[in-house]
């Protein structure tokens, strides 16, 4: 097996493990985004959106926001740089750049975020502090299985209802 095809195959096999969080999230009425932080092949922490419902809803508690706050709630001492998150969609600006800061630099994701998605940001652009890191992002693992968590969602939901995502993603074929 090339070395390609063992990334392909790792990649695959970690966003099947975000895809569980994901389906853990939709059976709650969450946003189904599910997220794994992993480390040198070893799941270092999981976690999923939470509070995206209307009674509790907030805009802070995404699926890769909970699981590095897991993370460091475990004290462990991985280096932050050995850390790859695998989400089922792609990170917004907010999280992203609270993982870049963090000190995290690669990002796999499954389904893309047409309305918010963050990891097309050219940090080339920006500041020195944002300028200097150097980022691996990969796109499209497993976009299928996402797509149909996301389009069962927002046939049910009403959370972002209306908006760019939802009829972008309902408007897909799986």
């Amino acid at each position: 097996m090339t070395q390609q095809q063992r990334e392909i195959t790792e990649h695959t096999e970690f966003m099947r493990e975000a895809l569980q969080e994901a389906q853990l999230s939709l059976d709650e009425g969450e946003f189904p985004v599910g997220c794994v932080f992993v480390a040198k092949g070893e799941i270092v922490a999981r976690g999923r959106r939470c509070n995206s419902s209307e009674v509790n809803r907030n805009e802070i508690d995404h699926a890769e926001i909970t699981t590095l706050r897991l993370l460091i709630k475990q004290q462990n001492k991985i280096p932050m740089h050995d850390v790859s998150v695998y989400s089922t969609m792609e990170p917004c600006l907010m999280c992203y750049s609270t993982m870049l800061l963090s000190g995290i630099r690669t990002f796999v994701w499954s389904y893309e975020d047409v309305m918010g998605g963050g990891t097309n940001l050219s940090l080339t652009d920006l500041n020195p502090l944002y300028a200097a890191m150097n980022v691996q992002t990969i796109g499209a693992v497993l976009r299928k299985d996402s797509l149909a968590l996301f389009q069962e969602f927002f046939k049910e939901h009403s959370y972002w209802q209306d908006s760019l995502l939802s009829k972008y993603t309902l408007e897909q074929s799986v």
